[in-house]
């Protein structure tokens, strides 16, 4: 039947269901904004009771660790050295057969070491992603440009992740080492880019009498009041620095001010006071942080914080192992005491000199590895830092829980100092 548009009923009828819909509208509109407001303060209060509940979080030491956190000066929303470790299927972005220039007793595969699982995680901070380190956009940033890592082990640990994450684009040609292969260089021709490892463990001057193999003849003079010329004759040729202190410290040694015994740790010497390592870290932290920032020289530094190593039932030489296969959970692991001392001088004293903004602290930047590296106890070569340590019998077998696999957990360190980078020359 057909209905005539200028029938009344028809004009009643059509308003009547057009106010309906209008009102039905109106409705879902209304209801739907007080669904997304209460989500958005539940979501919100989950995540804060996250936060707040988290075991790591909640952990002593870490409370007050927190205290004197320190913030880098980063506009950055988020805080990428507090997350979690997350399985990542992908794995690294290389492998010990693609990269040449793995040493040895980091090479865990070649050494036989059977799992793998440890090649799959990533770390994922609380707050937001952490791209992946992209090693063709960092060679074009740093092109005609020099970086250098100035420590100990650990300094050439990091800088051989960072090759092989950079050999993907373009392979480094050493062009320098020293009689021990302490201290290299290398060079991209194709982008005009050098990458150094200056060895200074103490980052002081010191006298060391020890073998690559770690046994001393001797205590160790060390110098607190005196930096070590190996870097500083080179820091004005510098453009970027990743500078670290570290396990060295916990040495016997004597130290030195002005030329004069002051004073030792763990010695043996009679009349000589035992000042403990703290003294010497204290000293030798300052020393480089007033260095850096009064230096006419305009580098951007990354200080890293202490490596806590996974020893456990021993150490080094006294049958200590790291026999773990997946990373802890927060809340499953405490630092060691002596880690605590050092972590607490380092952001103590990166605090001072960035609050005080004496010279060009703005070029200091803190490359926080510690708590992630803490979780990570399966990272490291262990009995594999020889090669096939169980295949000579019942030969003693030394085992590494403080340096790391390549590839391994120390690749997300360039993912971080990545970051930082990024933010640096972008902002």
């Amino acid at each position: 039947m057909k209905i005539e548009s200028h029938n009344p009923f028809f004009f009643r009828k059509h308003r009547y269901v057009v106010l309906k819909c209008a009102l039905f509208l109106l409705f879902a509109a209304l209801s739907f904004h007080i669904f997304l407001s209460v989500s958005f303060k539940l979501v919100s209060s989950s995540i804060q009771n996250t936060v707040a509940e988290s075991p790591l979080d909640s952990t002593p030491i870490l409370q007050d660790l927190a205290q004197i956190q320190p913030q880098n000066d980063s506009s950055a929303e988020c805080d990428i050295f507090v997350g979690e470790w997350v399985a990542d299927p992908t794995g690294p972005s290389y492998t010990n057969e693609s990269c040449h220039v793995i040493e040895s007793h980091q090479n865990c595969m070649r050494n036989g070491r059977p799992d793998t699982g440890y090649l799959y995680w990533r770390w994922k901070p609380l707050d937001c992603e952490l791209p992946r380190f992209d090693p063709g956009k960092f060679l074009h940033l740093m092109r005609n440009k020099s970086w250098a890592f100035i420590g100990d082990s650990i300094q050439r640990n990091h800088v051989q992740s960072l090759l092989c994450i950079l050999s993907q684009v373009e392979q480094a040609i050493e062009v320098y080492h020293d009689e021990e292969y302490r201290s290299k260089k290398w060079h991209f021709p194709s982008h005009n880019f050098t990458l150094s490892v200056i060895w200074a463990p103490f980052l002081t001057k010191a006298a060391i009498f020890e073998d690559i193999n770690g046994v001393s003849s001797s205590e160790i003079k060390l110098h607190v009041d005196m930096l070590n010329e190996e870097w500083t004759s080179q820091y004005k040729d510098l453009d970027y620095v990743v500078v670290a202190g570290g396990k060295w410290f916990l040495k016997s040694a004597i130290y030195y001010e002005n030329d004069t015994v002051i004073g030792c740790h763990n010695c043996l010497e009679k009349n000589v006071t035992d000042l403990g390592f703290e003294y010497a870290y204290r000293k030798a932290i300052s020393l480089v942080f007033d260095y850096i920032t009064s230096s006419h020289h305009n580098a951007f530094v990354l200080f890293r914080t202490t490596t806590p190593d996974h020893f456990e039932n021993g150490e080094w030489f006294t049958g200590g192992q790291c026999n773990r296969t997946v990373p802890y959970k927060g809340g499953e692991v405490d630092m060691k005491d002596v880690d605590i001392a050092m972590r607490n001088i380092e952001l103590e004293e990166f605090q001072k000199i960035v609050s005080s903004r004496n010279g060009k602290a703005q070029t200091l930047k803190l490359l926080d590895t510690t708590r992630l590296s803490l979780l990570r106890p399966d990272g490291h070569p262990g009995s594999y830092r020889q090669f096939h340590p169980f295949s000579r019998g019942n030969e003693k077998v030394q085992t590494d829980c403080l340096h790391w696999c390549l590839p391994g957990p120390i690749d997300s360190w360039n993912d971080l100092l990545f970051q930082l980078l990024i933010h640096d020359v972008t902002a």
